[in-house]
């Protein structure tokens, strides 16, 4: 797979099967997605469901997706497995599968994804893809995994999460500029290498908390090659 991301949380099986897996509750942490549905009559598995995301204020891409989950392993660990596709024209995403792992391990659920997908547009498409858009997907899972983590260890809901991080951001930004102002230019840019170095609150999501290269080679589960194109 193309990107892999890895977080470990200390909570029961059940409720991060249900953080993840419930549409409505998972886009609630998730930052790569506005909104998810499962699609009517759409109860048993495979599921099939619809993902939004709002790029801009007037600009949703949509696209498809299908997943089926395992709740009953030997080990005690459970995994999921999806297939995703887009035909909205200005979705740099094509088509894409991936899948979820839940590896019990002592009293932390080790949680980990493995994802990869196909681009369209071109040479332009692959370079965008591998310059600006891959690295931010990677950034954007890590960042949404230590948000349900605090989610599920702290009990504090991504809707505050999102705010404390934000609320961290501007605070760093105002630092910088504040030097800029009140202290001579030549300190601005170690001040600004700080502001980013600094690490982030407890209570605020940092996708450096994530291992985001798997720590040895990472099969795909055999439950993907069971579903159909989204």
């Amino acid at each position: 797979m193309g990107l892999y991301i890895e977080t470990r949380v200390r909570t029961d099986i059940e409720t991060l099967w249900e953080r993840t897996q419930e549409p409505s509750r998972h886009q609630r942490w998730d930052l790569r997605f506005t909104e998810i549905d499962r699609l009517p009559g759409e109860s048993d598995e495979p599921r099939r469901f619809r993902y939004a995301t709002r790029v801009l204020p007037f600009l949703t891409v949509t696209g498809t997706g299908v997943s089926a989950g395992e709740r009953h392993r030997a080990d005690g660990g459970r995994v999921s497995a999806l297939r995703f596709a887009s035909r909205h024209p200005l979705s740099l995403i094509a088509e894409g599968s991936g899948y979820w792992r839940y590896e019990p391990a002592g009293q932390e659920i080790r949680f980990f994804t493995g994802y990869d997908y196909r681009v369209r547009w071109g040479r332009f498409g692959r370079a965008a893809d591998r310059l600006v858009f891959r690295p931010l997907m990677g950034w954007a899972t890590a960042w949404s995994f230590d948000r349900l983590r605090l989610w599920c260890e702290r009990d504090i809901s991504p809707e505050r999460t999102l705010a404390s991080a934000l609320a961290e951001v501007a605070v760093r930004l105002l630092a910088v500029v504040a030097v800029a102002l009140w202290l001579t230019p030549v300190v601005v840019p170690a001040v600004a290498v700080g502001a980013v170095l600094l690490p982030p609150a407890p209570w605020t999501p940092a996708a450096r908390r994530c291992l985001r290269r798997p720590p040895a080679r990472t099969a795909e589960p055999a439950l993907l090659a069971t579903l159909e194109q989204a």
